[in-house]
């Protein structure tokens, strides 16, 4: 663990090893965006059938595939699990406050060690850090605030918020085509 900030040292700067750095962004062209668009809505179909709704060839789409793997912007092929029938249908949003003073990097640490976490954010405002959890129950719920986030020193105050419903929106990648700000 990590020492909190000395005399003179800045509080907030051992959150720099978070930090992931800029990246250039990768010029995107409609093809790409209706690639992408067509494996944001199912990334299992086959390049075959992509390919079909893109208008490309097979082999075309495949290294369109490569290539915007290569550069970074498709990063996992992933699965959406049903948490609700896995026993965990409880989201708790938790607006942390730290301690004037605490070691923010060593909080973080903390809440990453906390398998529940789905996300934390360090952000500006009122609050110091916004995380989100994955819990199967009120007794869940309890355990991870009595056992576990105030157990976390420089913590100093929590509000928790019930996740009642989600709106999920598509991601919008028309967006994403090259623009001025991106070349």
């Amino acid at each position: 663990m990590e020492q909190p900030a000395g005399p003179g040292e800045a509080p907030m700067a051992a959150i720099a090893k978070f930090v992931t750095p800029p990246v250039k962004p990768v010029s995107l062209d409609e093809i790409d965006i209706r690639l992408l668009t067509a494996l944001q809505e199912d990334s299992r179909r086959s390049q075959r059938a992509v390919a079909r709704e893109v208008g490309l060839s097979a082999p075309a789409i495949g290294d369109r595939i490569a290539r915007l793997e290569r550069l970074g912007v498709i990063q996992a092929y992933t699965i959406r699990i049903g948490w609700a029938e896995a026993g965990h249908p409880m989201v708790a949003h938790l607006s942390l406050s730290v301690a004037a003073g605490a070691d923010l990097s060593a909080i973080i640490d903390g809440l990453r060690e906390i398998p529940e976490l789905i996300a934390a954010h360090v952000v500006t405002g009122q609050w110091d850090v916004l995380a989100r959890f994955r819990l199967a129950d009120q007794l869940a719920l309890q355990n991870l605030l009595l056992a576990k986030i105030w157990q976390i020193p420089g913590i100093q105050r929590v509000e928790t918020n019930l996740e009642l419903v989600v709106a999920n929106g598509a991601i919008p990648l028309h967006g994403l085509a090259a623009t001025e700000s991106h070349k």
